[in-house]
């Protein structure tokens, strides 16, 4: 067991040998700053002070190499071999409301949602809850390194987790997800971990804005959305793009809320619009703006979907004069 320190902040914690220096410290209630935890963002690097850390991860794409010659390392990547002393970013915002967990699932079924999304329900040795937005980590037997999926379900005890998971071309863990693992199997999962979650007390009504597995955490939003009394009177309007008509999903889940064509509605976007369609075309994030009359900030915006959209969608709203603590979505891919 590592003994990490952070001496500017005057925090110390213990990191056990299998673990990361990042996710031992939000396992302990210390607020690190992060985002994707897979080595993509970069947000959780630090700078080695003292000792030895290994990285699981040597080529992650969230570290240059200039960072790597300034003794930097990613924290969701970096497994320490002696006691260290760091120097990391660290605000109370990053505290886990929820302390991940690290235990084991069976996946007990399985169901088609597009023709390359599939939902995936795991029953848990451990049971812990989470935030609707939030996300867990899966490891695959064979597979290196853990994946994030975001969670699809609300749960008050925390024994089921669901993902809705797009299947990556040469996704070694979504493709072995889909093709090897079978119901009755187990994973490694771990979890929950981000910051996109519903804010339940915020006055404002909601946006949701989704494309492709980004459907899960929206989903999971709009289902506590749909059951909070804080939120009773607020709207929410949920925006789903794909490129053509088989990419589309969403609308089936939101019928079965309660307030679904009253206070919880599904607009619809294609990029690449088949002839016979006669909803909305161009970029969802377009799509967006024009559901809402352009008053962007006037909604608590939610988004999730690949690089592209979500920076699309961050950019928009900048110049919409959005503020940023209006802005919710976790970068991992």
């Amino acid at each position: 067991m590592a003994k990490i320190e952070i001496p500017a902040a005057q925090k110390s914690f213990e990191c056990p040998e299998d673990d990361t220096i990042l996710r031992a410290a939000l396992r302990q209630g210390l607020g690190l700053a992060y985002e994707c935890n897979v080595g993509s963002c970069g947000n959780c690097q630090f700078e080695l002070l003292e000792g030895q850390v290994e990285s699981l991860y040597p080529e992650a794409p969230g570290l240059n190499e200039r960072m790597r010659q300034r003794n930097r390392h990613l924290g969701c990547q970096s497994r320490p071999l002696t006691d260290c002393k760091i120097k990391a970013p660290m605000r109370d915002d990053y505290k886990s409301k929820i302390l991940p967990v690290r235990t084991h699932g069976e996946l007990t079924a399985m169901r088609d949602i597009t023709h390359d999304i599939r939902e995936f329900r795991f029953r848990l040795d451990a049971a812990n809850p989470f935030l609707p937005g939030q996300y867990g980590l899966i490891g695959v037997e064979g597979v290196n390194g853990a994946r994030a999926y975001s969670y699809a379900n609300v749960t008050a005890k925390g024994d089921e987790w669901h993902f809705q998971i797009k299947r990556v071309p040469n996704g070694s863990c979504s493709n072995a997800l889909f093709d090897r693992v079978k119901t009755g199997e187990r994973v490694s999962l771990d979890g929950p971990y981000g910051m996109a979650y519903l804010r339940e007390d915020s006055p404002r009504d909601v946006l949701c804005i989704a494309g492709g597995s980004g459907l899960s955490p929206m989903i999971s939003i709009s289902r506590a959305f749909s059951a909070s009394e804080k939120l009773a009177g607020r709207t929410l309007h949920f925006v789903y793009g794909g490129r053509a008509m088989r990419d589309l999903a969403g609308e089936d889940m939101l019928k079965e809320l309660p307030g679904f064509g009253t206070r919880i509605f599904y607009h619809a976007a294609l990029s690449m619009a088949e002839p016979e369609w006669k909803g909305r075309t161009g970029f969802v994030h377009e799509a967006a703006k024009d559901v809402v009359g352009g008053k962007l900030s006037d909604y608590e915006i939610y988004y999730a979907g690949p690089p592209p959209m979500t920076e699309a969608i961050t950019k928009m709203a900048v110049e919409n004069r959005v503020p940023v603590a209006q802005l919710h979505f976790d970068r991992f891919y």
